[in-house]
């Protein structure tokens, strides 16, 4: 109780602040919560100098802003500097922690010191500035808040797995509400770039390969962070990311150009923006990436042309960090920093991630004439209306000790499994030796992923308490208690071949009944690495002894193959001839050739998060019934790439060495029991809105309740532009009892069946051939419909 009046005392003494900064300009418009948004953002701006406007739409680095002492925290004369020279209306990443911020456990903020560091900054900008605005905060938001603390739920393309937007919305409500109880604003994701190219390095951040699922996942992601009220304090601003056609870059190489066209562009790579636009996404982020020669960071095209006029986007855009720099470093089409920050705001851009695209710089382009008053005025007022929208002039503070009880507690642990088991996708079952049963007497657990708690987590995690993160080792332990004996052997690296105790984990497993053997790739950054303004990491090929960090920001490959003595383990391990279960805990897609022909289970967990192992062992042994499904194929080699299922019509020859096809398509994954479709019906909707509707039925006929992912595909007959062979339109998830049969119905509106045509116009037009199944390869029904 005492403690809770100590919290209360100090949270009233931060609102006395708010109230003090007010009194300063107490009969001003902008104070004045009773007028309209727009009428206190034009009184505020006729207040401002062009210093204090462009420190507005400026976001330095956040988190040298703040000093810990002990259990204290206070802002740090960086802030007092920053906020005293350039005017900072806006923080990205205070909260982070992670090698590259060199913050760790010990110098880094556990959510109740957040608060206290957040409430710092707010108090101190709006007491110390000359209007007393308050701070934007935006915090690195993919898979839970990059902060000490927060619950950590599996990467991207695990949720995409899931194929359930509805626990997406769910967790990413959570996620939110973390954030904003620590005091942020804005959370950066989702990622909804289309990852045509898995040797990218941030596969792991993007929903897969289809831009319908992609488009699902991010609206999912954009109502749970904003909910219905910004004002509710439980709620952050979505920024979505990368605009546009960031996923497929030459050669893989992160940030380097697409050749895309224009009609290609909007029928493919934009659709997934838009939708999360269309849902109420109030922050767009454009990307390091050339399309056709133009920068997206100084696109006219994508920022004014689609975003302002013809999506009618109400937020702000923000540039990836360092991009504008990038115009006159990169991509050498500005002469200066002067040049480059006209060229950004002059195409549309309304804010600067970093801190130095624009700040002095566009200050002296305004002053110079190349920027119009009225263009900075237009980019100020989108990120001034966000702060009024969020009610942060009113209610800048958050309360620490609701941080302490809501951030990570039990529900949120729990809601992290839930994602990671409805993730996991059986690829291969041979001869049913999964389920395990619970009553084996002997288990080896072998491999680098199997007791890691870092690379279980993948790039954009902060550090963890011992104890937060349950590895694939600890979940068996917990599910099987002293009844077996767990025997466990690392067996090698994911990199380093220096050394490696392939021998000891063969020799377990020829003692054991069965091996469950977890191999993969990591994003562990570790504090060996070196890493570039961006937050990307430099890559090392040599050194003394390699990390096990193969993906994430800055690492893409030439190959897929598994990297060290990974391969040179499992294929010992096959030797033993015991039944062998490998699981998957990776990045991106891989070469799984060897397994696929050889290992009698294979389960993919992508990165799993915190609640991974507990997920794994409950599918391992039966207490969960797989239902996760490819969001992105698997190729046999890097010669086949591109290699994603909704290729463009057109004839597709075997290579001289092997098929064109995928190891494993799109839209797939086994399940502990079997379903079978029938009754397909299609016609017309006789809703207002058109389309299609199409009707099935699917039945369990196996012996053991599970959830199938029925999966709608189209294909289009005598249009007037080449089309994909096939397009995922619509699926949906079905909990089936043994002998079950559910009638099930899908509607597709006109709207999303719609060609971008050869005039670069939307249209409905030519036959439809409808496919209903279990994946992309695997079509169950199909009928034409004119």
């Amino acid at each position: 109780m005492k403690k809770i009046i100590v919290y209360s005392i100090l949270f009233l003494s931060f609102f006395s602040g708010s109230l003090s900064a007010q009194k300063k300009n107490k009969d001003a418009v902008y104070q004045n919560p009773k007028a309209s948004t727009e009428k206190r953002i034009a009184d505020l701006l006729l207040r401002m100098t062009v210093e204090e406007k462009v420190g507005q739409i400026s976001t330095p680095l956040g988190w040298p802003m703040y000093e810990k002492t002990g259990n204290t925290v206070a802002v740090s004369e960086a802030f007092k500097k920053t906020l005293k020279e350039e005017f900072t209306g806006m923080l990205w990443a205070t909260l982070r922690a992670d090698p590259w911020t060199k913050k760790t456990l010990l110098n880094g903020l556990n959510p109740e010191l957040a608060a206290k560091a957040t409430n710092a900054i707010q108090k101190y900008a709006m007491e110390q500035s000359r209007l007393g605005i308050p701070i934007l905060l935006a915090e690195e938001c993919p898979h839970g808040h990059m902060a000490i603390g927060a619950t950590v739920f599996p990467t991207s393309l695990g949720q995409a797995s899931t194929w359930n937007p509805m626990l997406i919305e769910k967790m990413a409500a959570a996620i939110g509400e973390e954030t904003r109880l620590q005091g942020g604003h804005i959370g950066y994701g989702p990622v909804l770039d289309l990852a045509r190219e898995p040797r990218w390095s941030r596969v792991e951040e993007t929903y897969g390969e289809d831009p319908w699922l992609i488009s699902k996942m991010g609206v999912a992601m954009v109502k749970g962070f904003q909910g219905t009220d910004l004002k509710s304090g439980y709620n952050v601003v979505s920024t979505l990311k990368h605009f546009a056609a960031y996923g497929a870059p030459e050669g893989g190489h992160n940030g380097g150009s697409i050749s895309v066209g224009l009609r290609g562009l909007n029928q493919f790579y934009l659709p997934p923006i838009k939708a999360a636009v269309d849902a109420g996404a109030l922050s767009v982020m454009t990307a390091y990436n050339s399309i056709d020669g133009i920068p997206c960071t100084a696109n006219p095209y994508l920022l004014k042309e689609l975003l302002i006029k013809e999506w009618k986007f109400k937020g702000f855009s923000i540039s990836d960090l360092g991009s504008i720099s990038g115009l006159y470093n990169n991509h050498y089409v500005a002469a200066n920093a002067e040049g480059a920050a006209a060229l950004a705001i002059n195409a549309g851009l309304d804010a600067d991630l970093s801190g130095y695209g624009f700040g002095k710089s566009l200050v002296s382009a305004v002053k110079s004439g190349k920027v119009q008053q009225a263009v900075l005025d237009t980019a100020v007022s989108r990120v001034l209306r966000v702060k009024f929208s969020m009610g942060l002039f009113e209610k800048p503070f958050v309360d620490p000790s609701e941080a302490l009880a809501k951030v990570r507690n039990a529900e949120k642990v729990n809601l992290a499994a839930q994602v990671a088991r409805e993730s996991l996708i059986l690829l291969k079952n041979k001869n049913a030796v999964l389920p395990l049963n619970k009553n084996i007497k002997k288990l080896a657990v072998i491999g680098p992923n199997a007791d890691n708690v870092y690379n279980q987590l993948g790039d954009y995690t902060a550090p963890q308490d011992q104890g937060n993160v349950i590895t694939v080792l600890q979940g068996i332990k917990n599910k099987l208690g002293n009844a077996t004996q767990i025997m466990y052997a690392k067996g090698c690296d994911v990199r380093d071949t220096s050394s490696n105790d392939i021998e000891a984990a063969v020799a377990l497993a020829r003692e054991a009944d069965a091996a469950v053997v977890v191999l993969g790739g990591s994003s562990a950054r570790d504090f060996k690495t070196e890493y570039q303004e961006s937050g990307a990491a430099n890559v090392k090929q040599s050194e003394e002894k390699l990390s096990d960090m193969e993906s994430g920001e800055g690492f893409d490959r030439s190959t897929l193959d598994m990297l060290g003595n990974q391969m040179k383990l499992l294929s010992e391990l096959k030797k033993t001839g015991k039944p062998i279960i490998l699981v998957l805990i990776m990045g991106r897609p891989l070469n799984l050739n060897y397994a696929a022909e050889n290992i009698d289970a294979i389960l993919n967990a992508w990165y799993p998060g915190q609640g991974g192992g507990t997920a794994i062992a409950d599918v391992l042994f039966g207490d969960y019934n797989p239902s996760g499904r490819l969001p992105i194929s698997f190729p046999k080699s890097v010669g086949q790439l591109p290699v994603y299922y909704n290729v463009m019509a057109s004839l597709r020859r075997p290579y001289l060495e092997g098929d064109a096809k995928p190891l494993y398509s799109f839209g797939f994954g086994l399940s502990y029991t079997t379903f079978k479709y029938s009754g397909l019906k299609v016609g017309k909707s006789n809703t207002a809105a058109g389309g299609i509707t199409v009707e099935f039925d699917v039945k369990n006929t196996g012996n053991v309740a599970g959830e199938e992912v029925p999966q709608l595909y189209i294909g289009h007959k005598n249009a007037s532009v080449v089309m994909p062979v096939q397009e995922l339109k619509g699926f949906t998830k079905v909990l089936l009892k043994v002998g079950e049969k559910k009638h099930l119905t899908i509607n597709v509106k006109a709207e999303d069946l719609k060609i971008y045509n050869a005039a670069m116009q939307w249209v409905n037009e030519g036959e439809l051939n409808i496919m209903v199944g279990p994946s992309s390869d695997d079509i169950a029904l199909s009928a034409q419909l004119k």
